[in-house]
């Protein structure tokens, strides 16, 4: 059964940094798109980075741009999001998720995605 599990959520500072984890079970990384989402109390989930098949990365927000790096280890079936220089307005529920096996490159659209993990709350606050 196809699986998905975040970590590394928390509280933090403004300014300070955060890695989230997604590990991935069920299924072998290397043929799947993973993207990292979150959403906001009162607001619509929004892509935020992606990695797709190739190994390639895809900002799929302006406001993260130069700030959150994705990255995966195929080895170790994990997804990994770098959040740095973190703003009051990163806090949320951050997701990842994985397109259907079919699809090589990233989608901004969360319907687009069809393995979803729990969620991990990302809090940024003095």
């Amino acid at each position: 059964q196809l699986q998905l599990v975040e970590s590394g959520g928390g509280l933090v500072q403004p300014g300070g940094s955060l890695r989230l984890s997604c590990a991935v079970s069920g299924f072998t990384l290397d043929y799947y798109v993973i993207g990292w989402f979150r959403q906001a109390p009162g607001k619509e989930r929004e892509g935020v980075s992606c990695t797709d098949r190739n190994g390639g990365t895809t900002n799929l927000a302006d406001s993260v741009k130069g700030r959150f790096t994705i990255s995966r280890d195929n080895a170790k079936n994990t997804v990994y999001l770098q959040m740095n220089s973190l703003k009051p307005e990163d806090t949320g529920i951050y997701y990842c998720a994985a397109r259907r096996q079919r699809f090589y490159y990233c989608s901004a659209r969360p319907a687009e995605y069809e393995y979803w993990g729990q969620g991990t709350q990302v809090t940024v606050s003095s």
